[in-house]
């Protein structure tokens, strides 16, 4: 049972909300987005989401070089170039001096602590297009479940109340932490990358093992499943690893459906911003029609497949 403490205690990063959601899972939905991934994928979406702590981003495209940053950072680790405002990592306290005098706001800090009754209270202000749509709370991340207990705690609160909720995980944490958030949770979305293991890690940075012995075993528990594939075009979308995400769903009875979420380069200005290399700028986003091939080929070897969601 929880007790008015446990939320008021339990604290966690959030670096993102979509209120409004239409796209992680049914109905309208909030989308919260959890700090915290123990995968490196290299065409990762959201690598602000990537560590545990805030950090500190800068949209290059909004910032005037005034150089006001410069004279207040309390630890003089910011400078300025020809061509943009460089910030020293190794340096950098995550204070949010900078962003303070930022009259553009082009430096934003990503990450914000809070507590499990605030993101609960928020979360219960749309209950009412939830209850009318079918739809409820998506937790993603990152990965969710490396803050296990400020998404268990969470996770519990809300689904007393009622609130639908869904898991948006990679698989990769331990069973334990699964067992913790399962009793609260009435969705997995569950993304498959790449079945081939060396490949898994080579684009990843981790084995899938893991990854698909927690599968067999959220299917063994009777929940829902959504299986999500990103489509990286000449990295995951070859016959052979469609064929194998076709003969692996076949195996579990819970899988409901395939949704086959197209790569693209949104997040390049992200990595940019962060002071990351992005290393897929020669790969292009699959097109419609590709993309509905792929959907026709997965139906027709008896999938329910969609595009998106």
């Amino acid at each position: 049972m929880l007790t008015t403490p446990d939320l008021l205690l339990t604290k966690g990063y959030v670096f993102d909300i979509h209120r409004f959601s239409i796209h992680d899972g049914p109905g309208i939905r909030t989308t919260i987005f959890l700090k915290g991934c123990p995968l490196s994928c290299v065409w990762c979406h959201n690598p602000e989401s990537q560590s545990t702590k805030p950090e500190k981003i800068v949209r290059v495209s909004r910032c005037i070089k005034c150089g006001a940053c410069v004279e207040v950072c309390p630890v003089h680790g910011i400078s300025i170039n020809d061509s943009r405002v460089v910030t020293d990592l190794s340096r950098c306290t995550v204070c949010g001096t900078c962003v303070e005098v930022c009259a553009t706001e082009a430096s934003e800090i990503v990450g914000e602590e809070t507590s499990a009754a605030d993101l609960a209270q928020l979360i219960q202000r749309d209950r009412i297009f939830y209850d009318e749509s079918g739809g409820g709370v998506t937790f993603s991340g990152g990965e969710p479940l490396v803050q296990v207990k400020f998404l268990q705690t969470v996770m519990a609160s809300v689904h007393t109340m009622g609130i639908q909720t869904a898991l948006d995980t990679c698989g990769y944490a331990h069973w334990e932490a699964f067992l913790k958030v399962l009793p609260f949770t009435d969705l997995i979305l569950f993304d498959i990358k790449v079945l081939d293991d060396q490949k898994h890690k080579q684009f990843t940075g981790v084995s899938n093992q893991l990854i698909l012995d927690n599968l067999q075993k959220l299917n063994q528990q009777g929940k829902k499943i959504w299986l999500r594939f990103p489509v990286i075009p000449g990295i995951n979308d070859d016959v052979d690893n469609l064929t194998e995400i076709v003969d692996l769903a076949k195996m579990y009875s819970h899988i409901e459906r395939l949704s086959l979420l197209p790569y693209h380069k949104a997040a390049v200005k992200k990595y940019e911003g962060l002071g990351l290399n992005y290393c897929l700028d020669d790969i292009e986003s699959p097109s419609e029609t590709r993309m509905d091939e792929l959907a026709g080929w997965f139906q027709q070897s008896g999938l329910p497949a969609v595009v998106g969601g």
